[in-house]
């Protein structure tokens, strides 16, 4: 049956109207994403029919075009809109971050963290620059690749901080398998990053570990 024919209490946008967007379901939601159904199907079928076939929202956002244009019903209007969209909630993130305190706000540093990393299929190793308010200055991805304590280089580091006169760091990476621990060269590494900018009286605060729905914080757990 067409969306159109349900009771007016059960229409996604009507539901989200009434009751908030917070009493939606992930198919609901996909489903005002998608806006229109096929012949014989729904938005609320279509969109039923993503989350089966990727197993959650964090999987369609980091299905590439070819895997996710396949689909029925699906194209590439429906993916840049999805690009386009998940774009502007990174950036309106991260200017919550330059307008805000960053270690009074550690949620927005995980929202921001999670929608940058949680998707990326190799690892990416990123700055998060910080004034003497801890307000964000900018992100840079630092290094990509596999991650080792000589592939990320403490004099690169150093250099950016400089730049970009930062007071203090917040450092994160991801990793694609989706385990959320630190690994050996992640600790040693993390300490050589610290000890070299300690000489410019630049502060580490934090370095952030990204797995599949985790988000590990070396300061929390003492590593820092």
């Amino acid at each position: 049956m067409a969306i159109p024919n349900w009771p007016i209490s059960e229409r996604p946008r009507e539901k989200l109207l009434q009751k908030g967007v917070t009493a939606l379901s992930d198919t609901e939601l996909l489903a005002i994403f998608l806006r229109t159904g096929i012949t014989g199907r729904s938005a609320v079928d279509l969109a039923r029919e993503l989350l089966l076939h990727f197993g959650s929202l964090t999987n369609i956002f980091a299905a590439n075009q070819i895997s996710f244009c396949q689909l029925p019903g699906m194209g590439i209007a429906k993916y840049t809109q999805l690009q386009a969209v998940l774009e502007m909630a990174r950036r309106a993130l991260s200017e919550e971050l330059k307008s805000g305190d960053a270690i009074s706000s550690p949620q927005l540093v995980r929202d921001f963290l999670r929608l940058s990393l949680e998707n990326k299929q190799h690892e990416v190793f990123i700055g998060i620059f910080l004034d003497a308010k801890n307000h964000a200055i900018a992100t840079e991805e630092l290094f990509s690749g596999t991650l080792t304590q000589t592939s990320v280089y403490p004099r690169e580091v150093v250099k950016r901080a400089l730049y970009h006169n930062a007071a203090a760091i917040i450092f994160a990476h991801n990793h694609p398998s989706g385990m959320a621990e630190p690994s050996h060269a992640d600790k040693v590494l993390t300490q050589s990053l610290k000890q070299a900018l300690a000489m410019i009286d630049v502060k580490v605060l934090d370095h952030f570990i990204v797995g599949n729905g985790t988000i590990l914080s070396f300061a929390e757990q003492d590593l820092i």
